[in-house]
């Protein structure tokens, strides 16, 4: 039997029905101004995730129900942090796979700008793509995107959400909804559960091991799903993965790639105190609920300061405010009168942005590196007041933090569609710090939550180094501070395998501190890990492009950066901000971009076959793959009526029977069956048939 792509697995059941389970939630946009879409029929979410880093396939069947034929442009949702690395589609019985392309992705949609509820719906980091076929009148599109995200994590608890909410897109029912999970982490899994109300049809955790699965029919999609899971708190230290890629498949030479995520003990560690300044945006167009979450959010920090902390809060419009003249050390007394500082706060005027600054830095010149003195600026807008320039004023907020002669981490969040992301995020980057940008509505939980992950930093101003030091091409860079409960991931490349030793260096309490951790590179390709190349050219893309904004887009400096960003890009299929998917490619229906062959899976097919009451199914395994896989039936019309699991340990000839009977318990009638091996990346599929 041949490896299958997911794509060609729901198009050789939808051979029998329309009624496949397929993934979540783009829109085939037909007219965007009028809110026209095809019709979304099933949604299927896939999501593999090793410790944090997720690669989720998100698929969607849509029905076109107009009465005529459609052209349309593909729009989805894209979390933020989150890479593409594959779209590809089926219409007219064909596949095609979307090439990434050296342009900006077209933002242009059918019908104009696009509606509120749609522009809702697909958040402010949409991707797009124009399917260039024809959709025929009652006929179905199916679209595969596959993206790669590093989950939010804090003291063991990781979270997942996915977009599935698509009420503001239509209210008519789907015929199936389905989230697969499943995690593998090297650290006990303490618990995992779906947060969201959805049904689990299925679950697993042994520990190493979790799936869960949801399973929802004839059902409207109305609310995201929302999974957590926590990982054991006594287990920490340093997690490393790696793998040999053949340099027949890359575009250089340096063939290994690793990534390890490392969180110290914090039993070990002490807390560093904090000197710490909240800048707040209140110019006019922070008005309405931006302004009250931006106060909730402050409140929120205000009332979560640590004792022997100092701080003070600076608001700005056209005029600058400040609650205190200086940092005041954290009482009682000084956060009620912050609360009450904060609560007269009102939204007019324009944005002083430079002003803020000019209130907020000399303050810390009384500060020492002792304690993490920290801003966390927030706003709306461009600079309308005071100075407007981005590189002027960039200049201005680096001499004003050089005066003070200490170590400042300046953290920027901009809130919404109009604001300077190359001003803030160069504001964060040259100043030991970052940015991050979020929608109108997400102001008070994203600060509040990050705010709680620097609230007990432990290593600052962090450094790395390995012995051997035949390690290059480690990002991020530089590395960000490490704060207790929280980790630091870092990817890197590799000639030579073997053992190496890592050392985290940085100071806590003005003191040098370092951690010593090991870990093995392996010398072969591991089919587990092949999202290490995406993580690595992720986080190098992110690097490059601090140093692109850094510089006039014209400069030759700029230029040739940009350059090596879109090369990147193209070269292991990561998505950029000057790159999108483009040209088309046909494919054959095993064409799943896997490094792995067609050797290292066989399927036997099932003996006896016809059969009565049970038959076997043998996989014959070639290569060293420890997994859990799963055995999917389908009856003739595409219903799902059993799930088998069962676990591959290395090389060998792997049995598995299925009794001939449903989920239910009750035995299968006589008829066709057609059934899956689900092995994660890896799909194969045969048929057979129950004769009584």
């Amino acid at each position: 039997m041949k490896i299958k792509s997911l794509f060609t697995l729901f198009a050789f059941i939808l051979t029998f029905t329309l009624s496949s389970h397929i993934f979540s939630n783009g829109v085939s946009v037909v007219n965007a101004a009028t809110g026209i879409y095809l019709k979304l029929t099933n949604s299927h979410v896939q999501v593999n995730c090793e410790s944090q880093v997720s690669v989720v396939t998100a698929t969607q069947i849509f029905l076109n129900d107009l009465g005529a034929d459609k052209n349309i442009k593909y729009a989805f949702p894209m979390p933020e942090g989150a890479s593409a690395i594959s779209l590809r589609w089926k219409i007219n019985g064909i596949w095609y796979l979307a090439q990434i392309n050296p342009n900006s992705q077209d933002t242009g949609l059918p019908g104009g700008t696009m509606n509120n509820n749609l522009k809702t719906h697909l958040g402010s980091t949409p991707l797009f793509f124009t399917i260039p076929q024809t959709v025929k009148t009652d006929s179905n599109l199916i679209v595969e995107l596959k993206y790669v995200k590093l989950l939010p994590y804090s003291f063991g608890n990781v979270t997942f959400i996915f977009p599935n909410d698509y009420h503001l897109i239509q209210t008519a029912i789907l015929n199936t909804q389905e989230l697969d999970f499943n995690l593998t982490s090297p650290r006990t899994i303490d618990s995992i559960r779906l947060v969201s109300t959805q049904p689990v049809t299925e679950y697993s955790n042994n520990g190493n091991y979790a799936h869960i699965r949801s399973l929802l029919y004839e059902t409207a999609a109305t609310q995201n799903y929302t999974l957590k899971y926590s990982l054991n708190l006594n287990q920490l230290g340093l997690y490393s993965y790696s793998t040999m890629i053949p340099q027949s498949q890359l575009p250089d030479s340096l063939g290994g790639f690793f990534t390890f995520i490392a969180e110290p003990d914090p039993g070990s560690l002490q807390v560093i105190k904090k000197t710490f300044t909240l800048i707040v945006d209140r110019s006019g167009s922070m008005s309405g609920v931006k302004m009250t979450q931006a106060k909730d959010a402050a409140k929120f920090i205000v009332n979560n300061l640590n004792d022997g902390d100092r701080f003070n809060i600076v608001d700005f419009s056209d005029n600058v405010l400040s609650f205190r003249g200086g940092h005041v050390n954290y009482t009682n007394a000084a956060r009620d009168s912050a609360l009450n500082y904060i609560n007269a706060f009102i939204a007019s005027g324009g944005t002083n942005i430079s002003g803020s600054f000019s209130t907020a830095v000399p303050q810390f010149s009384t500060s020492s590196d002792s304690s993490a003195n920290i801003i966390i600026f927030f706003t709306d807008g461009q600079a309308t007041s005071g100075i407007t320039n981005t590189t002027q004023l960039l200049a201005h907020v680096r001499n004003l933090i050089v005066s003070t002669e200490t170590n400042i981490f300046l953290y920027c969040f901009g809130i919404g569609s109009d604001v300077n992301v190359q001003l803030l995020t160069l504001l964060g980057s040259q100043n030991s710090g970052l940015a991050e940008f979020l929608g109108n509505d997400e102001l008070y939980s994203r600060i509040t939550d990050f705010y709680l992950r620097i609230r007990n930093p432990v290593l600052l101003s962090p450094t790395i180094s390995f012995s051997p030091s035949n390690v290059i091409e480690v990002y991020p860079s530089p590395l960000p501070n490490l704060y207790k409960g929280q980790q630091m991931i870092v990817s890197g490349r590799y000639l030579q395998a073997g053992p190496v030793t890592v050392t985290l260096s940085g100071y806590a309490f003005n003191q040098p501190v370092s951690y010593q951790y090991s870990f093995n590179r392996i010398d072969s390709a591991d089919s587990r890990y092949q999202f290490l190349t995406k993580i690595w050219a992720k986080q190098k893309i992110d690097y490059l492009l601090v140093l692109y904004y850094a510089l006039n887009p014209t400069d030759p400096a700029a230029i040739a950066l940009k350059n090596q960003i879109i090369q990147i890009s193209i070269a292991y299929g990561v998505l950029s901000p000057f790159t999108s998917f483009g040209s088309v490619t046909p494919i054959s229906e095993t064409g799943n971009g896997q490094i792995i062959n067609a050797e290292t899976f066989v399927l036997a097919g099932n003996y006896p076959n016809p059969f009565n009451p049970s038959t076997i199914i043998k996989l014959q395994v070639n290569k060293a793959v420890y997994k859990t896989g799963y055995i999917r039936i389908y009856n003739a019309i595409g219903q799902l009526v059993k799930i088998i699991p069962f676990s591959i340990n290395g090389k060998g000839v792997y049995e598995i029977l299925w009794k001939g009977d449903l989920a239910s318990g009750l035995n299968a009638p006589s008829g066709v069956y057609f059934y899956i091996v689900d092995l994660g990346d890896i799909y194969l599929k045969s048929k057979m048939v129950l004769l009584k």
